[in-house]
């Protein structure tokens, strides 16, 4: 089923959101430097068929929003997912979801090297930059001619030779923050520039969705988090799910875990509205049936080898929950270890076991997810880049542009998207970063239009002038 599945330096305005028309005005939009005989067309874009979701609008209530955390309901547990699951508890409220498309979200947290980890390998001054930290040209996993993977991404290559995985360089966040938590807080929020948007653009992707089709059905397990909180992307006033790598699974509240049980199966039983649609005592049945269930009865696929570790865990949990057919439409997952100040390495160290673990997961989740990875498409972020040259203690500091990856069925992979700016001293940004060709609302913002069907991108990116016209058309409809 998989097998045939197929621009500039930006303007930077603050405390306003970046948008996009003075962006589409920069030189970088019109530069002709990207060579598209190697890395092909900035295409434009086509008109897309309508596209029909199942969901709908999560009626608020005092009771709930004083229970949750920020609209979401955090739940702490294992991610076995009994096979009964999977056409009993659920089975109503999921069939009408079965077709939908599922997004996934991955963020790398800590700022990851782009230049290291999709390295410009033909760039003379990669490797003036990085007398040390460079990876040899022998050593790089070739991809085009220009650009090649990190020696410890091999098991990505085969997805890359597939067609089913993208890369987006010089891809980033317009805002010139260079501090981990404000870029962090403005990527997830999906407003550069911006503190005080209080709800994340995944969450928002959720909203604009539900604008689409108001009638529409989804379950409590529409949106998951791995992690004992909700994390900023999801924060709203859509109902998301956080689940921690715990062998007891329950509601997460104050006091005794047996009260914030209690209690939420009190809320559920009087609720009313079309959460649950009438389904409230058999969703917490289906939380019970959770915790009661033992995590070793989940076998991944064959050739599904997980890393170990959080990251490979929180994957092999999202790939249950979505196996699951528990109606989940958006998944999120980080992994940190990325701030390599000091001894970054080159083909071994610091960053290549951050690289290893990073692609061993995603190949894992790909290869458990078996046919119904046509359906999925995973996208990853990091805050920023670091510098071009290394530093004087074997790392690198807080950059600029970065890299992010596409991976899926409905991705047409096998192409490094976006413009290479280039490394001369004259084209990096502020004398010493990579510069952003490709604002990272770009990228989500087509995921989310083709995936979830958030067809209102205004509500997702509000202030940015994001359209459809600026999504590079890495993803088939």
């Amino acid at each position: 089923m998989r097998d045939d599945l197929g621009a500039g330096v930006c303007l930077f305005v603050a405390p306003a959101v970046t948008g996009f028309g003075a962006y589409m005005k920069s030189n970088a939009w019109n530069n002709n430097a990207w060579d598209e005989s190697v890395h092909g067309p900035v295409v434009g874009v086509a008109d897309e068929p309508g596209m029909s979701r199942v969901v709908s609008p999560v009626a608020g209530s005092v009771t709930r929003r004083a229970f949750m955390r920020g609209g979401a309901m955090a739940v702490v547990g294992t991610a076995a997912i009994p096979a009964f699951l999977t056409r009993s508890v659920m089975a109503q409220a999921t069939s009408a979801q079965a077709q939908g498309k599922k997004l996934v979200v991955i963020f790398q947290r800590g700022a990851a090297d782009g230049l290291n980890v999709v390295v410009p390998y033909r760039e003379p001054s990669y490797y003036e930059y990085r007398p040390n930290i460079g990876i040899p040209q022998n050593a790089v996993i070739d991809l085009d001619g220009f650009f090649g993977l990190h020696p410890a991404m091999g098991p990505l290559k085969t997805l890359w030779d597939q067609g089913h995985l993208a890369i987006v360089h010089a891809s980033g966040s317009p805002d010139p923050s260079r501090s981990h938590f404000d870029a962090q807080d403005f990527m997830e929020s999906g407003t550069p520039g911006m503190k005080a948007t209080v709800d994340g653009w995944l969450n928002r992707a959720m909203q604009a969705e539900d604008l689409a089709c108001p009638d529409c059905a989804h379950t409590p397990f529409r949106a998951v988090a791995l992690g004992s909180e909700v994390p900023r992307t999801l924060e709203g006033r859509i109902q998301a799910v956080a689940l921690n790598n715990v062998k007891d699974f329950g509601v997460q509240g104050y006091g005794a875990q047996s009260t914030a049980a209690a209690s939420f199966a009190a809320m559920y039983d009087e609720s009313t509205d079309s959460i649950l649609h009438g389904t409230g005592q058999e969703t917490f049945a289906a939380v019970k049936m959770l915790k009661a269930a033992d995590p070793s009865k989940y076998t991944p696929a064959a050739g599904a080898d997980y890393p170990g570790g959080q990251f490979g865990n929180s994957l092999k949990q999202i790939a249950q929950l979505l196996k699951a057919n528990l109606g989940v439409e958006a998944a999120f997952a980080d992994i940190g270890g990325w701030d390599t100040h000091q001894n970054q390495g080159s083909v071994d160290g610091q960053l290549a076991g951050r690289l290893k673990e990073f692609s061993a997961g995603l190949a894992a989740f790909w290869t458990d997810m078996g046919d119904q990875a046509g359906e999925i498409v995973l996208v990853t972020m990091s805050e920023f880049g670091r510098t071009c040259r290394q530093n004087g203690t074997g790392g690198t500091d807080h950059g600029h542009a970065n890299v992010m990856f596409v991976l899926g069925g409905p991705v047409r992979g096998g192409k490094v998207y976006g413009r290479w700016p280039g490394l001369s001293p004259e084209q990096l940004y502020e004398g010493r970063d990579l510069a952003i060709t490709t604002d990272f609302r770009q990228v989500l913002g087509e995921a989310a239009y083709k995936t979830l069907g958030s067809r209102n991108l205004e509500v997702v990116f509000p202030q940015s002038g994001l359209q459809r016209r600026n999504f590079l058309n890495i993803l088939q409809v």
